[in-house]
């Protein structure tokens, strides 16, 4: 290494600030790199292509943990293979949210005392969009302070010119097809939004009602009547029949009679169907088919009538009744009053613990109603869908998801795409003045005299074409060409069905467009991405979903600000296994905020001591070949020779032993990050970085740096050279403080655009790395040994070692001796305390002269634990090793091992015995 080369080296390590403080550094270094088109794609580019398109946030929300882990997840990947030499496009935009933003901007109009009937529609249409311009999207902020390396000048939104040209595209092309009709079906109504709504918008709890018996037909025992049970005692304005079982021998002399209402006086008929479980209650059940999914199916089955008895705010209406017009909760109760005081109340149970079904935009329960809407006919594109996770096209990361994506795909409804709403894309349907029906492309007009349907797509609509509408389809574009299909979706795996599916069942309708299949490779299926890796959902530490309404929303912000972006994200990444809940808390983040520190003041050693990267291999910078990696970068390290610009031949066992272990977390990290497991890449970094790196090859580099010139600068390329890597390999996951520290060490232009590491291509060396391990070993009982006896640091002791040539240890004497904190013995030493480690080959025995230091008391006491374990595995080998049944079915090799075992404990009881006794005499004298 050239000595000005270290000289420049400890320059900027001066140049480093004292202590690492993300706030003053992270803002300006994202700018930095999208000022330098570092994440603008390429779509002309001859590199091989990596394509994620980001889940198009709602223009409403804010960034919150989901986000965050979703964003930090798709950032490493795409970092990662920018720096192995992909071309790639991480494509961002946001969702219009319909329902979401229209409620937004109503109750603004609210608050002066305006609704937007007041507007009309295009006028109130204006000014959502005002609101968009204004206030909407405030996560793309959010999303520069967490670091997304994302392409912002192909930012999309799913209600721009070009995304609604695709919409219209679909449609006409799915209503050509067949596959989307018209028809009165029950959807999921939400009277407070007075639209439908999407199943995925529903949740359900439980919450305490009522169960009311109540008696149909005559009031006289002796007089045909049956008794049966509702939650919804209203919904019996709507029933057009009760239902039995056909076999129910209670009810069989019934079954095609009728029996009187109570409150509309009309006869209804009793019905056999198969549905009703007899053994539930009294085996009898209400049909209200207009009202109930169940009996919807029901009316269908037996030709019911389906009076619808709500209007859209959840009214009672059109009944004939004395309560039309009250709401529905209002007539729950005075419809139930009435029939009490009628005698047709025969039992109420209250309070009742049932599921309803509650708006997520709105927090109502909703109403099952019967409405004429339009729909998407799915079994062919459910199926389409399916297959390409059979045949492979699409793979599922964790394969233990699959099962939940056939049961859902193999098994889906027809899905309603309306939306009573005016903020959204409006149905291309127009009707003519006799009634007739046309749908209208993008590039078409209406007839004169038709008027367009006034509701819009359901949001997931427009979403489902994600992946393809954003890259300019239906036209034929550079992106499509270059990125499609793209290569991941990163998600949760709770929305798997909900928008993965339908994205899927709309790319594989689309995959035979000449839009999609020009220049691509004929034959090859066009699938929306290669691979659906799904994470599972951010928990508190109790294990909770993290929830704003509940009390325990946490704005990843705050983290940000609190310990910076590197750490917020190390610790969600560090935490994502496939398909597995996170759960986090504060603590996880002050926890990945200490590596980073350590991770600092290491470097910045490194640096203070003239480290340097190997030398760069020539014709070579920036980002590697694609599928490579490779240890160049456009440093100016220097050294002798070899692809860490270093003769592994005179190096030193701790110098052969980290780039040996450099190697094989390189192959740990690429094989992890390949199977999606970032949680393992993230361990395996972190294990090597601090357990490795700095806890014990920076203390041995400390040796070797007072050896000789000669020595101190092969350690330092090779600490420069194993640094260099490690911050390359860290900076898909911590990229402010790796890009800081990879600047100072190798003075290249940006870790962003650096080369993502390649193993070295030499030969590990185990002879070294078993040298190291019984070093370590050594050097770790001695210091046990040493804090037991309460000895500081700074209190050195003389010692023998005994064993060393036997160990194969002569070599590392001084690292043993200056990391265990002792010196050679002078004359007449005399040793007062013995502490013997069994090594890989050999015992060593150091004998140390601790007079006046050594607390027997508590060396025995150390003894006495080591024993117990020592005694414990003893036991349980001698009693596995006389168990005939385990002998007998066990591997040859697990007996071995155990074997050994055994024979390791036997030798450790005596040797520590032995200890024990003289420590008695010791005491005696």
């Amino acid at each position: 290494m050239t000595s000005a080369a270290s000289e420049n080296s400890r320059n900027r390590a001066d140049a480093l600030p004292k202590s690492w403080n993300p706030g003053e550094v992270e803002a300006e270094l994202y700018e930095r790199w999208v000022a330098a088109g570092y994440f603008t794609a390429d779509a002309t580019s001859d590199r091989p292509p990596y394509s994620i398109v980001l889940p198009p946030p709602n223009v409403t929300g804010n960034l919150h943990m989901g986000h965050a882990f979703d964003h930090t997840l798709m950032d490493t990947l795409t970092r990662r293979k920018r720096m192995q030499g992909y071309e790639v496009l991480w494509l961002p935009g946001m969702d219009h949210a319909g329902i979401a933003t229209q409620t937004i901007v109503e109750k603004r109009l609210a608050v002066d005392g305006k609704s937007k009937e007041d507007f009309g529609r295009e006028l109130f249409i204006d000014k959502v969009w005002d609101w968009k311009r204004e206030s909407g999207g405030s996560i793309q902020g959010q999303m520069r302070r967490l670091g997304d390396g994302i392409d912002w000048s192909r930012d999309r939104f799913t209600m721009d010119d070009g995304l609604s040209r695709a919409v219209q595209t679909i449609f006409k092309r799915l209503f050509d097809a067949g596959l989307i009709y018209r028809a009165e079906r029950l959807v999921n109504w939400s009277p407070e939004l007075r639209t439908a709504i999407s199943d995925i918008e529903v949740n359900y709890k439980d919450v305490q009602g009522e169960l009311v018996s109540l008696r149909y037909g005559s009031l006289n025992d002796d007089e045909p009547h049956v008794i049966v049970a509702t939650t919804r005692v209203e919904t019996m304005l709507g029933d057009t029949a009760v239902a039995v079982h056909p076999e129910d021998e209670r009810y069989q002399a019934l079954i095609g009679t009728t029996l009187y209402h109570p409150i509309t006086g009309k006869q209804i008929p009793i019905v056999a169907d198969d549905y009703v479980d007899p053994e539930f209650g009294s085996g009898a059940v209400k049909i209200t088919p207009a009202h109930d999914p169940n009996d919807f199916e029901i009316g269908l089955r037996h030709n019911l009538p389906m009076p619808t008895i709500m209007d859209e705010t959840g009214r009672i209406a059109d009944t004939g009744t004395e309560f039309d017009g009250m709401d529905r909760f209002e007539a729950r109760v005075k419809v139930r009053e009435r029939l009490a005081r009628e005698g047709r109340v025969v039992a109420e149970k209250r309070p009742y613990e049932h599921s309803v079904g509650h708006s997520e935009r709105s927090g109502e329960p909703i109403e099952p109603r019967l409405s004429m809407q339009w729909w998407v006919k799915v079994e062919s594109l459910a199926k389409a869908a399916g297959d390409a996770v059979r045949h492979g096209d699409t793979v599922i990361h964790p394969a233990s998801q699959e099962p939940r994506w056939f049961a859902w795909v193999d098994d889906m409804h027809d899905w309603c795409i309306s939306r009573q709403l005016w903020w959204g894309h409006r149905i291309p349907i127009w009707y003519g003045p006799e009634g007739e029906i046309v749908c209208v492309g993008p590039d078409e007009q209406a007839p004169e005299g038709y008027v367009q349907d006034p509701d819009v797509l359901d949001t997931w609509f427009s979403s489902g074409l994600w992946p393809f509408s954003t890259m300019g389809w239906p036209d034929a574009t550079p992106e499509l060409a270059k990125f499609y299909p793209t290569s991941v979706l990163v998600t949760g795996y709770d929305i798997l069905f909900f928008w993965v599916a339908r994205m899927m069942m709309f790319g594989m309708f689309v995959a035979d467009d000449p839009a999609i299949t020009a220049g691509k490779e004929q034959g090859a299926v066009q699938v929306p991405f290669r691979d659906v890796f799904l994470h599972g959902l951010i928990r508190d530490e109790q294990g909770r979903k993290y929830s704003k309404s509940k009390g325990i929303g946490i704005d990843p912000l705050d983290w940000i600000e609190e310990f910076g972006a590197d750490a917020t994200r190390f610790t969600l990444a560090r935490g994502a296994q496939p398909g597995s809940d996170l759960s986090v808390g504060p603590q996880h983040v002050q926890a990945s905020r200490n590596f980073i520190t350590k991770l600092f003041n290491a470097t910045k050693f490194a640096l203070m001591n003239g480290a340097v990267p190997g030398q760069k291999r020539a014709g070579e910078t920036g980002a590697g070949r694609a599928g490579e990696t490779g240890a160049g970068h456009a440093g100016e390290g220097a050294g002798p020779v070899g692809e860490t610009g270093l003769d592994r031949d005179v190096l030193t066992d701790a110098d052969r032993w980290i780039l040996d272990r450099l190697d094989e977390v390189r192959g740990e990290v690429d094989s992890a990050f390949d199977r999606y497991e970032f949680g393992k890449a993230c361990e395996a970094l972190y294990h090597f970085a601090w357990d490795e790196l700095c806890d014990w090859y920076l203390e041995l580099a400390k040796v070797q740096f007072a050896e000789s010139e000669e020595r101190a600068a092969s350690t330092r390329v090779v600490l420069g050279t194993a640094l260099d890597a490690l911050l390359r390999m860290l900076h898909p996951v911590i990229p402010f403080v790796t890009e800081t520290l990879w600047l100072a060490l190798t003075g290249g232009e940006s870790i962003v655009v650096a080369e993502w590491p390649r193993a070295t291509g030499v030969a590990a060396d185990p002879v070294a790395a078993r040298r190291i391990a019984d070093a370590q070993k050594l050097i770790t009982e001695v210091r046990r040994f040493r804090s037991d006896q309460g000895l500081t640091d700074k209190q050195k002791v003389a010692a023998k070692l005994i064993g060393l040539d036997t160990a194969d240890l002569t070599g590392q004497r001084a690292e043993i001796a200056s990391l265990a904190r002792l010196t050679e013995p002078g004359d007449g030493f005399a040793a007062t305390a013995s502490v013997e480690v069994r090594l890989s080959g050999a015992t060593v025995t150091v004998e140390l002269d601790t007079s006046g230091t050594v607390d027997l008391d508590a060396e025995r006491r150390r003894l006495e634990k080591d024993l117990a374990v020592a005694q414990k595995e003893l036991a349980g080998t001698t009693a596995k090793l006389g168990n005939e049944a385990f002998l007998s079915k066990a591997p040859e090799k697990v007996v071995t091992d155990i074997r050994t075992r055994r024979e390791v404990a036997e030798s450790e009881v005596a040797r520590i015995g032995a200890r024990l006794a003289e420590i008695a005499k010791s005491g005696e004298k």
